[in-house]
């Protein structure tokens, strides 16, 4: 056996969100996951944030599959994107609701014949020099896959998102057989979920969210807004169920939202009551204590339904005192300002705010310490490379697979870039792979531009300076008095003296250019804007991005 197995994780190492891993062996490539993260409060003016897939775009005739876990945006997301820079379209598969939310996210991007293809756990596809199996698993969304990618040096499981729920809502457990029976046949390598390695204990069923919610609604006199992930399909599962115990109308907000509670209704993940739903344009139709309404935004994300609400822009929901909104979900590390600035909003419009810190109306989707224990004495696997998660938790994790006894030198605490190399001769990190960040911003898809970024976030804090000035051909001197104008500027009271002070501070830096010989008008601008830059730090104490023009006459 002279094959190297690679494992390259392309993203969801070192943070949350945005996963993708190559798994190499042969020369062929099989990718498990496309995911996306969303922007941080300092990427100003970018939509969404991919990983840099330039190594698949390289080695697109090498790709023999993309698997994909589950229908969350944090692992089919960038789909569209990577799939647009291939050449030649892969066999995508993935779970019966997974394959039905990618295809109308294809629809939307006029992708509209990729092979998407539909698998059933147990069931074995022949890829290359790889066999994958899909095995169950729970999560907060049905049709969660792990996959079990066998070549001819062994098996690596990639988890995905899991939790061990032994009462899942849709009754359908994780295969803890099937893990337990791969483990006995040997697994070589374990890539696993590390999103809760740092929470003790097992995690909530979501089946105990259910009683709780209803609990909750029952308190409430007026309208309920509840919001969640839109592709958490269970718990608006419970949602409509208990908004129909207390005889309750449900309104879903939130173009997502209703995309995927349609999806779910046609494939049977969700069973709504005849009558319950009623439009976003009836909501005032009804009385406050006749109504759920289920939204988007439990992560404060900039244009999602609840963030306008909270801003009082929805063109169907104005909130106002006495209603109830509750938050059936948990921030993503990383998203808190925005969920904190959600709440508060909400607080000033006089609503009620609900949050699982208040009272237990959320589950997490991913297992605890106990249940990542669980899992890799069910396996046994030969290496661990725990993945999905910050550097922090990937750590905790590596700790967790030691405790139950697998030796220190075999967990590899990874990184986005950084292949693992197994062969007969044992384990090690290769030489880094290009792995990284793509931004999406607006229509364009590209590096992540950080000078646009910096210039984003100098504007914003500090403002905008244009200079336009006027020289002479001949000697460069000014023949005319310069234009300033400032947007953004922390300006003085004395707003002209300053104008006129930063006149003549232009007019000594083009003297002084004149008198040394500087013709060139790149070289005259340059000056001009370390000078005025210089001038203005020393009056406002600020730094506004300086725009020179300089115009010869």
């Amino acid at each position: 056996m002279s094959a190297t197995l690679r494992i390259l994780p392309l993203g969801g190492l070192g943070e949350i969100g945005k996963n993708m891993t190559v798994v190499e062996y042969d020369g062929k490539i099989v990718v498990v996951d496309t995911g996306l993260r969303f922007p941080t409060p300092d990427q100003l003016g970018i939509d969404l944030v991919l990983p840099d897939f330039t190594y698949l775009r390289e080695r697109a005739k090498d790709i023999q599959a993309i698997v994909l876990t589950h229908g969350h945006e944090d692992h089919v997301g960038a789909l569209p994107y990577v799939l647009r820079e291939l050449s030649d379209w892969p066999p995508v598969y993935g779970g019966p609701l997974t394959v039905a939310m990618v295809r109308s996210k294809l629809d939307e991007h006029k992708l509209k014949d990729v092979p998407l293809k539909e698998v059933r756990p147990g069931q074995e596809i022949s890829v290359g020099p790889f066999t994958i199996e899909p095995v169950k698993m729970a999560h907060s969304i049905p049709d969660m896959f792990a996959y079990a990618i066998t070549c001819e040096l062994g098996t690596t499981l990639v988890t995905g998102d899991y939790k061990f729920d032994q009462t899942p809502v849709d009754g359908v457990p994780a295969d803890v057989a099937r893990l337990a029976e791969l483990g006995r046949k040997g697994v070589l390598c374990l890539c696993g979920d590390s999103t809760n390695a740092d929470r003790p204990g097992w995690s909530l069923s979501e089946s105990s969210v259910g009683p709780r919610l209803e609990e909750a609604f029952a308190r409430c006199e007026g309208r309920i807004v509840v919001t969640c992930f839109a592709s958490n399909i269970h718990r608006v599962q419970q949602v409509v169920d208990a908004a129909s115990q207390l005889g309750r109308k449900v309104a879903l907000v939130g173009r997502s939202m209703r995309k995927n509670v349609n999806i779910g209704r046609q494939l049977g993940h969700i069973n709504v009551p005849d009558g319950i739903l009623v439009e976003p344009k009836q909501i005032t139709d009804f009385p406050d204590h006749k109504l759920v309404i289920m939204s988007t935004g439990s992560q404060g994300e900039p244009l999602s339904a609840l963030r306008r609400m909270a801003g009082a822009d929805h063109p169907h929901v104005d909130l106002h005192a006495g209603d109830t909104v509750i938050f059936s979900a948990t921030a993503i590390p990383g998203n808190e300002r925005a969920v904190n600035d959600t709440v508060d909003r909400l607080f000033h419009l006089g609503a009620n705010v609900l949050t699982p810190k208040d009272t237990p109306i959320h589950a997490s989707g991913h297992g605890y310490a106990e249940e990542l224990k669980l899992m890799l004495n069910l396996v046994k696997p030969e290496y661990v490379m725990p993945s999905h998660g910050d550097h922090k938790r990937i750590r905790l994790h590596a700790q967790l697979a030691e405790a139950v006894g697998v030796p220190p030198e075999n967990v590899f605490k990874g990184e986005n870039g950084l292949p693992l190399e197994i062969d007969g001769k044992g384990a090690r990190f290769a030489k880094r792979e290009r792995a990284g960040l793509i931004f999406v911003d607006g229509v364009d898809v590209g590096e992540p531009g950080d000078v646009a970024v910096r210039d984003r976030r100098m504007l914003s804090a500090d403002g905008i300076v244009i200079v336009v000035a006027t020289v002479s051909e001949q000697d460069g001197s000014s023949v005319a008095d310069p234009e300033i104008i400032f947007r953004g500027v922390p300006a003085p009271e004395d707003e002209e003296e300053l104008v006129e002070a930063m006149r003549d501070a232009v007019e000594d830096s083009l003297d002084r250019s004149a008198k040394e010989g500087v013709r060139e008008i790149s070289l005259l601008q340059a000056q001009l804007h370390d000078d005025l830059a210089e001038y203005i730090y020393r009056r406002l104490r600020r730094r506004p991005m300086v725009l020179p023009v300089v115009v010869e006459v």
